[in-house]
């Protein structure tokens, strides 16, 4: 019997609980996920005989990025993050590959018992006031920012929850609770990006089922067309300044960070400012001035402690552009092509849609929690039996 995906299964049917619990529970459940799907594949015989195609574009973009540590304000750091990175890319790429070869409804059985656990669990916790989640940490009551930690549960999921929705191991009837729970828990939880993702997850695995390819296909062609347009989009749109007074702070902020960015790529647009220079960008961690506030048409007390750069710009093609240039940004956009052409499943394509807006809506390129999700998640898609493609 093959036991090669019991191990991300096994990772998959404990991930929705633990993110809900600590969202950096994603890290090392993923890495052992894939790490033991290695093993017990190379104890049964496997051997690597090549790696995924997704895994050169984002090996030679991770390749760059430790060069691009020789003008780096932040040398150390970029090179420590590119290696590691690097050799989790290996490890997911390896276990892919071993999963490519054995394709198993275990996967899809546990996504779905996992997946219902953390939305019934997370529901249960915003319905209580945080109060499983304050258990969890010995706190007598839960603080005010407790819930915003559901953000990151419920992105986590909603990158997982198609391994489950649109897994064709799984009965249809549970499947369509299912998609439908990932959507409606979504929209009870704090975090806009992991609601566009549930619905990106659902719509893209739906559409899917009728042209898997051509739907793959389609989401990597537009998103490698907006990682490369993406500061000249920014520039056009924002550049002359939008009425955002009524939109949420969050998002206002976002689009005053998107314009920050967008002149900061400019000086530097070939080979950018170096991999982790988001963190040190000039300017950056400074509140936007009046003439800023009065082009986006905001204002409030708020904004005086509100950086123009906290910490990464909240879009992954940005933030390529930023870091890496135009160099990071077609390397990029090659993964997306990759990706895209990889996906040959309804799961896979919704759990890249779900990845893809939460990239551009949410966390930096290079935190290790979410890549680590990222490629437990590509992994576990190679193991989806690839059926009715076209």
């Amino acid at each position: 019997m093959n036991r090669a995906p019991l191990s991300v299964a096994a990772a998959l049917a404990l991930l929705p609980l633990a993110l809900v619990l600590q969202s950096r529970a994603m890290a090392p459940l993923a890495l052992l996920g894939l790490a033991g799907t290695v093993l017990l594949a190379w104890r049964e015989g496997w051997r690597p005989s090549h790696l995924p195609r997704p895994a050169w574009p984002l090996l030679a973009l991770l390749a760059w990025a430790a060069v691009s540590a020789l003008w780096s304000p932040e040398p150390g750091r970029a090179l420590d993050t590119s290696l590691r990175l690097a050799a989790m890319t290996g490890l997911g790429a390896m276990a892919g590959a071993a999963l490519l070869a054995s394709p198993s409804p275990r996967i899809g059985y546990w996504a779905a018992g996992g997946l219902a656990l953390g939305l019934a669990v997370a529901a249960l916790d915003d319905a209580t006031g945080n109060a499983v989640r304050a258990a969890v940490r010995g706190l007598p009551e839960a603080p005010a920012q407790l819930a915003f930690g559901l953000k990151n549960a419920m992105a986590g999921m909603a990158l997982l929850a198609p391994l489950a929705f649109a897994h064709p191991s799984v009965p249809l009837p549970l499947r369509v609770l299912l998609a439908a729970g990932v959507v409606f828990v979504s929209f009870l939880l704090p975090g806009e990006a992991a609601k566009l993702a549930s619905l990106a997850a659902v719509a893209a695995a739906l559409l899917a089922a009728f042209a898997v390819r051509s739907v793959g296909m389609l989401i990597g062609l537009v998103g490698a067309a907006f990682v490369l347009a993406a500061p000249f989009l920014a520039r056009f749109v924002l550049g002359g300044g939008i009425e955002v007074g009524e939109l949420p702070f969050s998002a206002a902020h976002r689009l005053l960070i998107w314009d920050f960015v967008a002149s900061r790529i400019t000086d530097s647009p070939l080979i950018g400012w170096g991999m982790e220079a988001s963190r040190t960008i000039p300017g950056g961690t400074g509140a936007p001035d009046a003439a800023v506030l009065a082009r986006f048409g905001v204002s409030g007390p708020y904004w005086a402690t509100a950086q123009l750069l906290p910490l990464h710009p909240h879009n992954a093609a940005l933030q390529i552009w930023l870091e890496l240039g135009a160099v990071g940004a077609v390397l990029a956009a090659w993964l997306l092509v990759e990706l895209g052409r990889a996906a040959r499943s309804p799961a896979a394509v919704g759990c890249f849609a779900a990845g893809l807006v939460v990239a551009m809506l949410s966390y930096g390129v290079w935190q290790y929690w979410w890549v680590a999700g990222l490629l437990l998640a590509a992994a576990a898609c190679a193991a989806v039996p690839d059926r009715g493609a076209r």
